[in-house]
């Protein structure tokens, strides 16, 4: 691929060029590829089909965790993190003991590679958040929780320049890969000063269907604000959010 320069930006094609805009700018490449009809028929393709089908499926999954969870990643994700969580996703299907090659699922996968996942990398939690806090999930009866003991939210939370307060925030998932649908239940701290004395311990719970037989993920996060003339507006459109996986638990 070419990077366009120039005061004019095209798109479209023109012979056998395509112009288009990517997040890394305005881009052009040369037409070509095989013709799709021998992809979805022709044998020498079988890997390609395989690859492909895993692919979509790794695609729909990410939306259908970005979907659970949007209430939350709505105010912490860069513009990348559809392409990168597909690409975990990707790696997940490929650890499917169970299924052959081209049917591999993400639920038989090991998901517990999703732990830690940041779906926002200009705010990461492990450089942001530095207070210990405890999650938990207990499969019987659907209870997800974070706790953190009293801190320090000076010394305990790396804030962006202009931070007046801070909020936690924590979700949990239960998601069906399958029929793509999900439960979804969370919990915040509300708004606190940044600038305080220690906070009082914070408890964090949700419930979940009890006994599921369903993945679960539980992710937490930091969201910033400047307080102006008495309102609460979320610092720099919330870029330096913090919010990533914490647990992953599978049946």
């Amino acid at each position: 691929m070419a990077r366009q320069k120039g005061i004019i930006k095209l798109k479209g094609t023109i012979g056998d060029i395509s112009f288009y805009k990517t997040s890394d700018g305005h881009l052009a490449r040369e037409k070509g590829g095989v013709e799709k009809e021998r992809i979805l028929t022709d044998a020498a393709f079988q890997r390609t089909r395989e690859n492909g089908s895993e692919f979509g499926r790794a695609g729909k999954g990410g939306k259908l965790i970005r979907n659970a969870i949007r209430v939350l990643l709505q105010n912490a994700k860069d513009k990348r993190v559809t392409s990168r969580l597909t690409k975990d996703l990707v790696a997940v299907v490929k650890t499917d003991p169970v299924n052959e090659r081209g049917l591999r699922t993400i639920q038989d996968g090991d998901m517990v590679l999703l732990n830690g996942f940041n779906f926002n990398l200009n705010g990461k939690l492990s450089t942001t958040l530095f207070a210990p806090y405890v999650v938990g999930y207990d499969r019987v009866t659907g209870d997800v929780t974070v706790d953190l003991d009293p801190f320090s939210p000076t010394l305990r939370i790396a804030a962006p320049g202009g931070t007046t307060h801070f909020k936690l925030v924590m979700g949990g998932a239960e998601l069906d890969f399958e029929n793509e649908i999900f439960v979804f239940e969370m919990a915040d701290s509300g708004i606190l000063p940044y600038t305080a004395a220690d906070t009082a311990a914070i408890n964090l719970a949700g419930v979940l269907t009890p006994n599921s037989v369903l993945p679960v993920i539980e992710v937490l996060g930091v969201e910033f604000y400047q307080e102006v003339n008495g309102q609460m507006y979320p610092l720099k459109n919330g870029a330096f959010n913090a919010l990533a996986v914490v647990t992953v638990d599978t049946p």
